[in-house]
């Protein structure tokens, strides 16, 4: 049973494989962005191998992957205008009387974050540096690294989660009183 699928996968990756241009230049003339048209056209690739078992016998693959394709852009569609709106409301929220970051806050936070920050794998690391220190919007830093706001929000959570678990594991205790007082960096650098 598991052979008969796998072949059957890999002949449908393999008709999909060998119309990619095509399947490209559909998706690029409806959204007008070619690297949003290729993360849409892999994400399509992902759900056509999701279901697969939809393709029903004797149809054209090429046609079935259309429609896969058509839904994809209509859900990406939907996604930019969700964030859009969202983009919308906060322009329309009255801007916070300090925007700027507290400099005594900023003081005040552990010496060993930044450090910490350069061992995490260089996309978060930007994620974190751009959103985090430098304050730029998510949807700046989303365009810079030509990405979806979408995913850049994602990015940016988990390089979140990854320098938290940094912190926690080399600071310990003291991360959980916020880094006040910190004598991590004496260890870090040996003196201690």
């Amino acid at each position: 049973m598991k052979s008969c699928c796998s072949s059957h996968a890999t002949s449908l990756v393999e008709s999909l494989a060998a119309e990619h241009e095509r399947f490209l230049d559909f998706v690029t003339r409806r959204v007008r962005s070619r690297a949003l048209a290729e993360e849409i056209l892999q994400d399509a690739y992902v759900r056509s191998l999701d279901h697969a078992g939809s393709l029903a016998e004797g149809e054209s693959v090429t046609a079935w992957f259309y429609r896969v394709l058509r839904n994809a852009i209509i859900d990406a569609h939907r996604r930019r205008g969700t964030e859009e709106r969202g983009i919308e409301r906060m322009a329309a929220e009255p801007e916070a009387e300090s925007a700027a970051p507290d400099e005594e806050l900023m003081n005040a936070v552990c010496s060993c974050v930044r450090s910490l920050a350069d061992e995490l794998k260089p996309e978060y690391r930007d994620a974190i540096v751009s959103v985090d220190v430098e304050g730029k919007s998510v949807t700046a830093y989303a365009d810079e690294s030509s990405i979806l706001a979408g995913n850049a929000r994602v990015r940016l959570h988990r390089a979140r989660e990854a320098l938290r678990k940094k912190v926690v594991e080399f600071c310990g205790s003291c991360a959980s009183e916020g880094c006040r007082d910190c004598g991590c960096h004496a260890r870090r650098a040996g003196t201690e």
